[in-house]
């Protein structure tokens, strides 16, 4: 068993296992627990005891030291392609907060244009968990394994007084992380969900919605599979399917859209015609809008359980980008992250969480908001 020494949170530690293990040298700055690094387990095992013990049933008081007191968390959704990612980074700036994942691809290792991982420079600094971490030949991590880890990553952040600040759109993950008592048996979003629904949740949440009307939300994202085509992304699935060829060795990476879209055209003979590569962006593009639209189903499932969410509306910041008007700050500032900065500080004000937030100058606030 190699050893590698560094320093890591509590929840870094749960991941380290599922680290690529063939990369013991990158080094990483954490917190203050030296570790060993052991060889990688299924991903199963880390959540079977969770499944066992709890049967999915378990309160965050599990993790916390006083368990009538609620972890106070920031929780964006919203279709793909709306501006979540941007406006978790904002509001991590703003409040002193981390942003963790709760996108089902995108917790792999892997592919990162054709999955939209935020860039790094994108991300200016602010922390990001669960974020292409895990090694995606480790096994698929369903609703109940996001649970367990998120958990911890909630109670680490929390307790070092930082502001938890969950962002993806997986609303399956969304639901199994924040609901007080979770099912992993049930289907949250099936025809009879609603009406049996418990809408008490987990952490004391504030909920933003970033939404985009549906018709504009559509002709943006097959521009944005364009732009991720010019981005490399077709040279970024060439790569994988040659180490990986026709091989289902990544059950939840493989289901990342362009990877099944360009099976045949990287791994059939004769298959990299002309025909079938627009045919595999054409369904790329379809696909995306019809995941935009599940995505919006699921959400509005989870206002009628009960959730209390916020909705912005990034239509005009969506539609001036289409008209080549660029990334304009006005319509983002005015619509999305002005009325979201307010929400979350009348949500911090509502009890002291111990947050550091812009009151006590310990935060600047991101160009977007602040610039006139």
């Amino acid at each position: 068993m190699r050893i590698l020494t560094h320093t890591v949170t509590s929840s870094t530690a749960l991941l380290l296992p599922y680290f690529t293990k063939h990369k013991p040298q990158r080094r990483m700055y954490m917190s203050t627990t030296a570790i060993q690094l052991q060889h990688p387990r299924r991903l199963r095992d880390l959540y079977s005891s969770y499944e066992r013990t709890a049967a999915g049933n378990v309160s965050s008081s599990a993790h916390r030291k006083d368990p009538t007191e609620k972890e106070a968390v920031v929780v964006i959704i919203g279709a793909t392609g709306t501006g979540k990612s941007k406006l978790s980074v904002e509001l991590s700036s703003f409040f002193s907060g981390e942003v963790l994942n709760s996108d089902k691809i995108q917790v792999y290792r892997g592919l990162d244009i054709t999955t939209n991982k935020i860039p790094i420079p994108e991300r200016q600094g602010v922390p990001h968990h669960l974020l292409g971490e895990l090694d995606p030949a480790a096994g698929e991590l369903p609703p109940a394994g996001f649970r367990a880890l998120a958990g911890h990553v909630i109670s680490d952040v929390s307790a070092r007084r930082r502001l938890p600040v969950l962002a993806g759109g997986s609303n399956s993950f969304v639901h199994a992380l924040l609901s007080e008592r979770y099912d992993p048996k049930s289907d949250p979003f099936g025809p009879a969900a609603v009406e049996k629904a418990d809408g008490r949740l987990r952490y004391r949440c504030c909920f933003l919605w970033v939404h985009v009307e549906a018709a504009v939300l559509a002709e943006y994202l097959d521009r944005r599979v364009d732009e991720m085509v010019a981005e490399g992304m077709v040279e970024e699935l060439e790569r994988y399917f040659a180490v990986e060829g026709e091989a289902k060795r990544h059950p939840g990476l493989g289901k990342a859209i362009g990877v099944p879209e360009f099976l045949e055209y990287f791994t059939r003979r004769g298959g990299r015609t002309a025909s079938a590569y627009e045919a595999a962006v054409a369904a790329i593009k379809a696909n995306t809008r019809r995941l935009a639209e599940e995505q919006v189903r699921k959400i509005e499932r989870l206002a009628a359980m009960g959730w209390p969410l916020r909705k912005v509306d990034a239509t005009a910041t969506v539609a001036e980008r289409l008209a080549g008007k660029g990334r304009t700050a006005a319509p983002w500032r005015r619509d999305v992250a002005g009325p979201s900065v307010a929400a979350v500080e009348r949500f911090l004000e509502k009890k002291d969480d111990g947050v550091r937030c812009r009151r006590n100058r310990t935060c600047v606030a991101p160009p977007s908001i602040l610039i006139a």
